[in-house]
């Protein structure tokens, strides 16, 4: 599961946080560096990092309480990125084209 996420494009350790918060529910940053037996160096940017995917929420009380969307909402977060980017490649698609093109013919002459 850990390199389908890497796959995605997270990280070892974001998917790592990402399956503990999936497994284990809302926690606290430091019950997450516990659990996986990381450091707060390792974990606090990765749960920001995290947050601004999308992938992970937080809960502001004394200490945040970070939890994930559940498995099928992260397939359907992905696919709806997937489905983006490559929408802008068809869009650009004859420019970049045209482009490439034309470097590569500057270069052989």
């Amino acid at each position: 599961m850990l390199k389908t996420l890497e796959s995605f494009g997270l990280s070892r350790v974001e998917s790592e946080i990402y399956v503990y918060l999936a497994k284990v529910g809302p926690c606290k940053a430091e019950d997450l560096s516990i659990g996986l037996r990381k450091t707060k160096r390792q974990v606090y940017p990765a749960l920001q990092e995290l947050k601004k995917k999308g992938i992970v929420a937080s809960r502001s009380e004394h200490s945040a309480l970070f939890s994930a969307l559940t498995f099928e909402e992260l397939l359907t977060l992905f696919m709806n990125l997937n489905a983006e980017k490559a929408k802008a490649i068809r869009e650009t698609k004859e420019e970049l084209v045209t482009n490439w093109q034309k470097m590569t013919k500057q270069n052989n002459t």
